[in-house]
């Protein structure tokens, strides 16, 4: 009988790994402190009509593979049939080989459609569907179904300063879901002061949330500190800011609200004055969550919209969006040690979408590291582009050789896809294998308790520990 693709030794290579996985990670309770799943649809327990509905209809990473295919975008994210468009993409999974979606595809196929004896492709495709349809059937298939079966123990939505988090209010309330979800603050439509009409609107929105005017930088500021307590609480607990390019420029209090007065009065903000009114809003945001005792998440490297046709056509978060090459090293020395400098500087996660940056940010979150908290300032999991095999592993190494992997919080899905909670097994499972190769080389004791020690610490306590939860 040929043996299954995902077996339950699935990428462990020794005995230490099977050991380590299975004896440890596999029963671990997931928390899931970064993702974008819609709180929307947790509170109202969102069900799908079919696998494209629930698989294929806001996975970027999955339009990525179909257009590298050469797979019409009718067939992507245009007006062909969910069916249509699963077969397109189970058409393409023969020729993802080696790409992290094969190895994604087939675990989510496995843990929550049962289907772990067949490979998808063209010929499959209808049985998946079908088989898949019936699993869906079920009463327990749902967006909270999904999680509670992933043992997820809390997770941390994304969610924009203007939200009610009325939807985090109903899920707190119903005392039948144990699964703990909590709102976590991302305010970079405020940092878009170019931005023009669509800055202001976003403005008038906060006003509104905050019940305040906003008419100076100082009314604007009062206003988000307003939010930023009633995210708090709401039991808020992290932030996340997706900077493109860390920015420190000097600007003081008054050409901040220079600037805020310009952009608010309709007028043009030269990129010159931009990057100073985000590298100061930055600052104070920072603070911010310092004195809440949050965790802040800033994420960078990133260059979005590269397509303006899809852009145009699809519209943002359509799988154009790729690895950006700013300058990191001064920009964020000056944004950390500014704060580090007050004492206000938060516990801190910092993501580069380039790997180039694994060291670099290695090695500057050693510099600002204070106690009692271990790792205060650290290197967050492989992100986007990087969470793929090799990537997890340039990431670990880095950690590993010029950090402390035991304190590092671990993964996250950072996806808006209730099947994406394979990706703790993914890697849970490489974490492992890691762990038992280096021990069955001789280059790590073969210390069942210490290295059992190491890999629980990494895939729940310092997570559970870090982030308060």
């Amino acid at each position: 009988m040929k043996a299954k693709f995902i077996g339950e030794d699935f990428l462990l290579s020794n005995d230490v790994a099977r050991e380590l996985y299975h004896g440890t990670a596999e029963a671990l309770p997931i928390i899931d402190y970064h993702c974008h799943l819609p709180a929307a649809e947790i509170a109202t327990d969102k069900r799908w009509g079919d696998i494209a509905e629930a698989w294929l209809g806001a996975d970027h990473y999955k339009w990525r593979v179909m257009r590298t295919d050469g797979v019409d975008e009718r067939f992507v994210t245009g007006g062909a049939t969910g069916r249509e468009k699963f077969q397109k993409f189970a058409e393409a999974m023969p020729r993802a080989l080696r790409n992290p979606m094969y190895h994604w595809c087939h675990l989510e196929l496995a843990r929550y459609f049962g289907i772990d004896d067949l490979l998808l492709s063209g010929d499959t495709a209808q049985e998946v569907w079908d088989r898949a349809a019936a699993v869906m059937a079920e009463p327990w298939f749902s967006a909270r179904g999904l999680i509670a079966k992933s043992n997820v123990e809390a997770l941390c939505t994304t969610d924009d300063p203007v939200d009610s988090l009325e939807h985090h209010a109903a899920i707190a309330a119903d005392a039948s879901f144990k699964t703990k979800v909590l709102p976590a603050w991302r305010p970079d439509k405020g940092f878009a002061v170019a931005g023009g009409e669509v800055w202001n609107a976003w403005v008038d929105r906060l006003a509104a949330a905050a019940g305040a005017d906003i008419a100076t930088a100082d009314d604007f500021v009062a206003a988000l500190e307003r939010r930023h307590a009633f995210f708090a609480s709401r039991g808020c607990r992290i932030s996340d800011y997706g900077l493109g390019a860390v920015l420190s420029e000097p600007c003081s209090g008054a050409e901040f609200a220079a600037i805020f007065a310009k952009a608010r009065s309709g007028g043009a903000v030269s990129p010159a004055e931009e990057a100073k009114f985000r590298s100061r809003l930055l600052l104070v945001c920072g603070e911010m969550d310092a004195d809440a005792g949050w965790t802040w998440q800033l994420h960078f490297n990133a260059i979005r919209n590269n397509c303006s046709r899809v852009f145009r056509e699809v519209g943002p978060d359509a799988g154009v969006d790729s690895i950006g090459d700013w300058p990191v090293a001064a920009p964020l020395a000056r944004v950390l040690d500014a704060l580090d400098s007050r004492g206000k500087l938060p516990r801190t996660i910092l993501y580069s979408l380039n790997p180039r940056d694994n060291e670099l940010l290695v090695a500057m979150a050693g510099n600002f590291v204070r106690g009692p908290m271990p790792a205060r300032v650290q290197v967050g999991s492989a992100w986007w582009f990087n969470d793929q095999m090799d990537g997890m592993l340039r990431q670990l190494e880095a950690v590993s050789q010029l950090g402390l992997l035991h304190r590092f919080v671990g993964m996250l899905t950072d996806s808006r896809s209730f099947l994406s909670y394979t990706r703790h097994e993914y890697f849970r499972r490489i974490l492992c294998d890691l762990v038992g190769r280096d021990a069955e080389r001789g280059a790590v004791p073969r210390d069942m308790a210490l290295l059992s020690g190491l890999v629980r610490a990494v895939c729940h306590d310092n997570a559970a520990s870090y982030f308060g939860l």
